[in-house]
């Protein structure tokens, strides 16, 4: 999990990390924290050709991997850092958050209810199929449905 390591002891007396230091921190690739840079959410520090992450590219790395764990766009990451910087008090920027935290909770609800409706139909065809592998239905009968089975309303 992407996460993993946040719960390890964190090295925030350390003020500078490599690309490949932070990358073992957060058990993700180089790549994905160039790919974060790309997008505007890690802004490093060069020294010639090496990039020099500093306490604040830390942080926001763990929150963008938080963020990407609720369910979070990377725009909407951004939307937050960008309110961060801009807001002289946090209120704004938690606004945003619960905003996109309801909005994330009403898409996993409905999912929620396509899987428990999907699983209903899962367990329809299944008692059917044990139904006619136990005998309980004619050889030779009309198939109507899939494998077949007669599909059944399900409530």
């Amino acid at each position: 999990m992407l996460l993993r390591n946040m719960n390890s002891t964190p090295r925030h007396h350390e003020e500078i990390y490599s690309i490949g230091e932070l990358a073992r921190e957060f058990d993700v690739t180089p790549r994905a924290i160039r790919f974060y840079e790309d997008h505007g959410l890690l802004a490093p520090q060069r020294s010639g050709s090496r990039r020099i992450y500093g306490k604040r590219d830390y942080v926001r790395l763990k929150l963008i991997l938080r963020g990407k764990r609720l369910g979070l766009s990377l725009s909407e990451v951004g939307t937050m850092f960008d309110l961060y910087d801009t807001a002289r008090d946090e209120k704004p920027q938690l606004a945003k958050f619960l905003a996109s935290l309801l909005e994330r909770r009403e898409q996993l609800e409905r999912q929620r209810a396509d899987l428990d409706e999907m699983l209903g139909e899962i367990s329809v065809f299944e008692a059917q199929c044990r139904k006619i592998l136990a005998g309980g239905r004619k050889a030779g009968a009309k198939a109507h449905g899939p494998g077949g089975l007669e599909p059944e309303k399900v409530g």
